[in-house]
């Protein structure tokens, strides 16, 4: 008697499962590994780069500069004069000269962003 209350409760389950996961259409998939919003919204400096540059970069490129840091990092003007360095530096494999940030690559999807950031025109 307890056996078949049990079957019955892991048939209703397994038939739960396999019945949530069945659409798999790709229009209700988001492609967002670049990025960019799917509403079709710009990447923007003050929406999107901003955290990626305070969170990675001030360390050293704070005002004044620190670990021998060349520039300042610290605002709009400062790093869209940068964006493609920025975005190579960002881009080299971990230990090879000039990478950024030193303490490892960042994830390739906040890569993208500052990638997307420049292709959308460096947006405040």
């Amino acid at each position: 008697m307890i056996s078949r209350k049990i079957g019955i409760v892991l048939l209703a389950l397994a038939s739960i499962s396999i019945t949530s996961c069945s659409n798999d259409s790709e229009s209700d998939l988001l492609d967002l590994p670049d990025g960019n919003p799917d509403n079709g919204d710009l990447v923007t400096y003050s929406n999107d780069v901003k955290s990626i540059i305070d969170s990675n970069c001030l360390g050293c490129h704070s005002s004044p500069t620190r670990n021998g840091a060349p520039f300042a990092l610290i605002n709009f003007s400062q790093v869209s004069s940068r964006a493609n360095s920025i975005l190579t530096a960002m881009s080299r494999a971990n230990g090879t000269p000039a990478a950024m940030p030193p303490s490892g690559k960042l994830p390739q999807a906040t890569i993208d962003i500052i990638d997307q950031w420049i292709k959308d025109g460096t947006q405040e």
